[in-house]
């Protein structure tokens, strides 16, 4: 149920957390899409829930008012994403009163992609160039705020390294950040070795894997080439082998069993990225029930 807690306090109680991501619909049979996932999910009490931020303002009344249902008519524990894009530093000091008069005390704190149609992220004038600088706007005027950051696990596309994409992550943790949500990956060695590395660059924060449970071919390799996640031979395989509409059940199967390595190796729990379905979604935590219990 949603008690209005940082979410980095349910961190320290020892048990692996888990949590999905919902993006705001854009039409009817899309938020009544969602809200099936919402329902089915429900049971499960996940620790909590985030939805996507847009940068158009019809989307980010949607995230606002998507936002508030989960809240109020399902009890999760909602984290709004919020980014930078197209915002100025008093706008989204007014987005985060407003969250915050709402009963919200979490935020995921993100740059954001360009807008459609741009290659490159530019700010606008008195704007953020970086999540880093949010989240330290957050920190500083939101004490109480829970704030997650976002960690590429195969480096950020825009990184020119990894090196300097770890820099990019501390420097949102010195900022204030309580805990980083990675970006999809389907190998889990490549999230072993991000918090191995992040280790090493003096983050000690909790990181909480991200996943993707995949629903075909072409979204896979749309999602690796968007995010430079690297596609197991394996699960492509395994793809190809099979009929398409077969696919989101290879998809959650293979993302079930990485759930499984990665809370035996004792990594803080899960976060999954539901693309508001519910079948893949609730394949996944059948799963676990057992292990979502204990």
């Amino acid at each position: 149920m949603s008690n209005g807690i940082s979410i980095r306090s349910r961190f320290k109680t020892g048990k692996p957390m888990f949590s999905v991501e919902f993006f705001p619909p854009k039409d009817e049979a899309g938020g009544k899409r969602m809200l099936q996932t919402a329902k089915v999910i429900e049971p499960y009490n996940p620790d909590f829930v985030s939805i996507t931020y847009g940068a158009g303002g019809g989307t980010r009344e949607t995230t606002m008012r998507f936002a508030r249902l989960l809240k109020e008519e399902h009890g999760f524990e909602v984290m709004p994403h919020l980014t930078c894009v197209g915002h100025t530093r008093d706008e989204l000091l007014e987005i985060l009163e407003e969250f915050a008069d709402l009963g919200f005390r979490n935020i995921m704190a993100l740059r954001g992609d360009p807008p459609s149609g741009e290659t490159s992220f530019s700010p606008v004038m008195n704007g953020f160039s970086y999540a880093s600088d949010l989240v330290e706007l957050i920190r500083n005027n939101f004490p109480d705020f829970g704030i997650g950051v976002g960690g590429y696990p195969e480096k950020h596309p825009e990184a020119p390294d990894l090196d300097s994409d770890l820099k990019n992550l501390r420097t949102k943790v010195d900022a204030g950040a309580d805990f980083v949500t990675t970006q999809l990956f389907f190998d889990n060695q490549a999230y072993f070795d991000f918090v191995r590395n992040s280790r090493n660059a003096g983050i000690t924060i909790p990181i909480l894997p991200g996943l993707l449970p995949v629903l075909s071919m072409n979204q896979v390799k749309r999602f690796c080439k968007m995010c430079e996640a690297s596609l197991p031979s394996d699960l492509e395989q395994a793809l190809e082998k099979s009929e398409e509409k077969s696919h989101p059940e290879v998809g959650s199967m293979w993302a079930l069993q990485q759930v499984k390595e990665l809370l035996d190796s004792g990594c803080p729990g899960f976060h999954l990225y539901a693309l508001n379905k519910s079948q893949s979604t609730l394949t996944i935590l059948d799963g676990l029930t057992q292990r979502l219990r204990n």
